[in-house]
C-alpha cells in the first residue's frame, strides 16, 4: 500500500541513488508542461522516473511543492533581472529598461521549461495565485522603468507606460511558443533581436 506523504514541515529526505532533487524537478516540469499540472499525478512522476509511487516521497513531499519550486525558479530569475536594472546607477533609465528586457529574454531561454510553466498558470492553487501576484509586481516594476525612460524624453509619451511594459513582456513571453533548447538562435541573438525591434519602434526620433 502506498506510503502517506510526509507531514507538513517534515524535512525532505535525500533522494535515492541515481535521482537528485534537480532531476526530479526537471522531470516534473516536463510532465506539467506536457500533460498539464492538474492532470499530472505523483504516480505519473514516479512512473516517468522508474520509481514506485511510495518511493517518490523520498524525493519530494508533494506535487504542490514541485510546482512551487518550478515557479520560483522562473520568478526568482526574472525578479533578479528587474532588481539589477532598478539598482543600476551608471546608466540612463532607457539603458536600464533595455537591459531589463534583454535580461528577460535570457531568463526565458536559460529557464525555458520553468518559464513556460509560469506562463500557463491560472491561479487554481495557492502556489499559482502567489505566482500571479509576483508576476504583477514584476509588470509594475518594468512599467516604472518605462515611466522613467519617458520622463527622460527618450521614449514616446503618447502610450501608457503600463501598456508599453505589457507589450514588451508580451513580445518576450511569445518566444516560449517556438524557441527550443539548442535551437537556431541563442539567448544573445534573441535578446538583441527583441530589443532592436521593440526599441527602434519606441525611440523618439
Amino acid at each position: 500500500m502506498p506510503a502517506d506523504p510526509p507531514a507538513p514541515g517534515r524535512p525532505v529526505r535525500r533522494g535515492r541513488p541515481g535521482y537528485d532533487q534537480a532531476t526530479v524537478l526537471r522531470t516534473a516540469i516536463e510532465l506539467f508542461n506536457r500533460q498539464g499540472y492538474d492532470a499530472t499525478s505523483m504516480g505519473d512522476l514516479a512512473r516517468e522516473l522508474g520509481l514506485t509511487k511510495s518511493a517518490i516521497y523520498h524525493h519530494v513531499p508533494s506535487k504542490e511543492h514541485l510546482l512551487q519550486e518550478a515557479l520560483d525558479e522562473a520568478l526568482d530569475n526574472l525578479s533578479a533581472v528587474l532588481e539589477e536594472a532598478r539598482q543600476e546607477t551608471g546608466g540612463s533609465a532607457y539603458e536600464r529598461l533595455r537591459g531589463a528586457v534583454e535580461g528577460g529574454v535570457r531568463v526565458l531561454v536559460d529557464h525555458l521549461p520553468a518559464v513556460t510553466l509560469l506562463l500557463r498558470v491560472r491561479g487554481n492553487s495557492p502556489a499559482e495565485s502567489e505566482a500571479l501576484r509576483r508576476r504583477r509586481r514584476i509588470d509594475d516594476e518594468l512599467a516604472d522603468l518605462v515611466r522613467a525612460a519617458v520622463a527622460e524624453g527618450v521614449l514616446r509619451d503618447d502610450l501608457p507606460p503600463d501598456l508599453i511594459s505589457r507589450l514588451l513582456f508580451g513580445m518576450v513571453n511569445s518566444l516560449a511558443e517556438w524557441v527550443r533548447p539548442q535551437g537556431r538562435y541563442d539567448a544573445d541573438r534573441l535578446a538583441q533581436a527583441v530589443t532592436t525591434v521593440a526599441f527602434d519602434g519606441l525611440t523618439r526620433r
